[in-house]
């Protein structure tokens, strides 16, 4: 049996990993690359495999950086399955259609710089039609029930808590060639235990061979309660001043939380209940509506709120609005009072995030903040890093917003969770293989694996190696 690893490999996006037995090919994940834009384009338009030789995919959560690269897949030549939870394709239904609208906006506005320079126009890696052509690929199962994938490999998912819909992916395969079963878990994104909204990561007893994400493989978080005060001093902080609180969101995850959040201080009467929150976010108003039909995933802090709130609903207060047209986020422009606005991208690349910065970031008053890792290359990690001038539409803004940063949101476990994860484990893999962080942080943990729980043969791939396990 062989792994290669075509993503997620000494960065965070781009997850891909192909994993060759018995004359097949199982991919985990199909995620798009996200940095420069150069370099993105390059990879995310010539995948580095045959996707007609793929077999089957299997599909560990919604994110973009899991999911993003499904339609190219599809038009590439792949026809097989495309396997995840009932949620996870109710969110790529919405989230794949966005990504493609983000891409024909980029490429509208790319080629006609490129005209102006007398280059040849470039195409999006998929279109709208190419999303829902992949579509008809998705199949749905449930936690915890083993799926017969193909002849000698059972696929079985658990929940990983991270978003609505995540998995650990725990695969049974019967190695034709080695004679022998080898159980292969991929971890996927890791959620945190204790946290609102999801239920807690299921804690995996065995596996021969283990591919685990490290994204905070070299730091904790700050404690849930602290990152709750933080919230609370900021939002009353931004309001003594007049000013608005603007919050670059991923729609997936991010916003649910932080409107429960915000929700929970305004019944405490910890911040004012009648500060206006926005979610000016088309995407994450779809998505929020996938949360609420999708129960079933809730822990059980969220269903006692939803017992004893008035409101029946985590993510609906009486000042709480969801601006889904043009018109109502322009008007959003005009506010005069304080509010606090949540808007896609997470990482301030595309969306209404982009308008909202470049006409609150010049104001002393107002305060940006960054609830998410930043990748590098990226306006949100310039944001964070507050450099002095913010290229915004191809114009110079002064940032002269505060700029505040809460880590205990994130929901990527830290490497004290991660470590509580791992060491679970019955018995120590055959193989590790420590993925989807930036090199710093899978060096790290990949070494906090071995001295600490006594891991034997821990990988740190690079691109595109391939390893036989």
């Amino acid at each position: 049996m062989e792994i290669q690893f075509h993503g997620a490999v000494r960065t965070v996006t781009g997850s891909q990993h192909l994993v060759s037995v018995n004359g097949r090919k199982i991919l985990l994940d199909c995620g798009l690359y996200q940095g420069s834009r150069k370099v993105s384009y390059e990879r995310n338009q010539n995948l580095p495999y045959n996707a007609a030789e793929v077999d089957v995919l299997i599909l560990s959560h919604a994110h973009i950086d899991h999911s993003g690269n499904i339609p190219n897949l599809v038009k590439s030549g792949f026809t097989g399955d495309i396997i995840c939870t009932y949620a996870t394709r109710d969110l790529c239904a919405i989230m794949l259609r966005d990504s493609a609208k983000i891409q024909q906006y980029d490429v509208e506005f790319l080629n006609k710089k490129r005209a102006k320079k007398g280059l040849p126009p470039i195409e999006p890696y998929y279109t709208i039609e190419d999303v829902t052509e992949s579509l008809k690929y998705f199949i749905g199962i449930g936690y915890d029930r083993p799926y017969r994938v193909m002849p000698g490999i059972t696929l079985t998912f658990y929940d990983a808590g991270h978003i609505l819909g995540s998995a650990i992916v725990a695969l049974e395969i019967e190695d034709e060639v080695e004679r022998r079963t080898v159980r292969l878990v991929f971890s996927g994104d890791l959620g945190r235990p204790d946290r609102p909204i999801l239920r807690d990561p299921t804690f995996i007893d065995e596996a021969d061979v283990l591919i685990v994400e490290s994204t905070y493989g070299d730091r904790n978080h700050e404690a849930l309660e602290e990152a709750n005060l933080q919230l609370e001093t900021i939002v009353n902080d931004v309001c003594q001043r007049g000013g608005k609180l603007i919050v670059p969101a991923f729609a997936v995850g991010r916003t649910q939380e932080l409107v429960y959040r915000l929700h929970q201080l305004v019944e405490a009467r910890d911040i004012s209940p009648y500060l206006p929150v926005y979610v000016d976010s088309p995407l994450a108003i779809d998505a929020t509506g996938i949360y609420r039909l999708h129960p079933e995933a809730y822990d059980e802090e969220i269903a006692h709120f939803m017992h004893e709130d008035q409101h029946r609903d985590p993510f609906g207060f009486d000042m709480m609005y969801y601006t889904r047209s043009t018109a109502q986020s322009k008007e959003l422009n005009f506010l005069r009072e304080p509010a606090v606005i949540i808007s896609a991208s997470g990482m301030a690349e595309a969306g209404r995030i982009l308008h909202h910065l470049k006409n609150n970031v010049e104001d002393p008053r107002n305060t940006i903040l960054i609830v998410g890792w930043q990748a590098p290359h990226t306006l949100g990690r310039r944001i964070v890093e507050k450099q002095p001038k913010l290229k915004i539409f191809g114009e110079e803004y002064l940032l002269r917003a505060q700029v505040e940063v809460i880590n205990g949101f994130s929901a990527h476990a830290d490497r004290k969770e991660l470590l509580a994860w791992t060491g679970h484990l019955k018995r120590r893999p055959r193989a590790t293989f420590v993925v989807h962080g930036e090199e710093s942080s899978s060096l790290a943990f990949a070494e906090s694996l071995q001295r600490e729980q006594g891991f034997t043969d821990v990988h740190v791939p690079q691109l595109g190696q391939r390893f036989t396990v």
